[in-house]
């Protein structure tokens, strides 16, 4: 089969397209024939060496894909071939064929296209387990997303909205906010041009934010943290800044506030019916 391979750390442009033989299947496995697979900022990072994870060479990048079973193991019962799923993993989805735990296997919804299957899983599987399980998130609560133009970002505006959170949205362009006013924020703060802690202040009258949820850390953080609610919960989602914040613990200490980490990936090898849990929702709403 074919897969993008990357034989080295180092940019995009030094991926190279290869012949390799199909792995063998092993125990609770099923062999997916790819249609579609999402591209994503960890791949970036882990083809970089950037990134949590840094599997030995030569490794297929790729963490969700959509597709069709042409294989099982003798052990997996709940999937069938032949059926179209979407499926998560830690990296290999840049082939032809994916080896995945059938844990990590979902049936796709039959309105959803392969496309559509390959981008669902990372982001709205990641702001659904932070909003929903990590966060706890209350229908009536206040929720800022930062990034709110990105995938997990949008994700997370759209989520927070149908569990009856009052979205705020932070982006760096006003064209970047209409795009989240579309999927559900009440209000905008473009942090370009913007105070992000004094229109936080604003917004909530000074109460602060119930659930802050970040993908960029870096200068973004050291400014909403400080605005956090009484018991309120910062989901640190990942740093696309580039920058790894220090946390103050006295504002966590004062707040009564939680400082809560969401490795999405994390759960595949740890709690993987998070996942599937997560997914299973999230398809009854699509």
């Amino acid at each position: 089969m074919k897969a993008i391979l990357c034989q080295q750390f180092g940019p995009p442009e030094e991926l190279t397209v290869s012949d390799v033989p199909s792995p063998p299947i092993g125990a609770s496995q099923v062999r997916i024939a790819v249609r579609a697979c999402g591209v994503n900022f960890p791949d970036i990072l882990m083809i970089q060496g950037a990134y949590q994870l840094k599997p030995p060479f030569p490794f297929s990048p790729g963490l969700e894909v959509a597709g069709d079973i042409i294989e099982a193991a003798n052990d997996v019962q709940e999937l069938q071939i032949g059926q179209r799923v979407m499926a998560t993993m830690m990296y290999g989805g840049f082939a032809e064929e994916a080896l995945v735990p059938a844990a990590a296997v979902l049936p796709m919804p039959d309105a959803m296209s392969y496309e559509q299957g390959a981008g669902f899983p990372l982001v709205y599987g990641t702001s659904h387990v932070a909003l929903a399980h990590r966060a706890q998130l209350k229908a009536g609560e206040s929720l800022l997303v930062l990034g709110a133009a990105g995938g997990v970002g949008l994700a997370a505006v759209e989520l927070g909205k149908h569990l009856g959170a009052r979205v705020i949205a932070a982006a760096s362009t006003d064209e970047k906010l209409e795009q989240a006013r579309s999927y559900g924020a009440e209000k905008l703060i473009n942090y370009s041009r913007e105070n992000l802690r004094e229109r936080l202040n604003e917004i909530t009258d000074g109460k602060g934010v119930d659930v802050i949820y970040d993908p960029v850390g870096g200068d973004l953080f050291d400014q909403a943290v400080r605005r956090i609610a009484w018991e309120g919960r910062y989901l640190v989602i990942g740093f696309a800044s580039g920058r790894i914040p220090s946390l103050p613990a006295n504002i966590a200490l004062l707040k009564n506030a939680s400082i809560v980490g969401t490795f999405w990936g994390a759960y595949m090898l740890n709690d993987p019916g998070v996942i599937r849990d997560s997914f299973a929702q999230l398809t009854t709403w699509y």
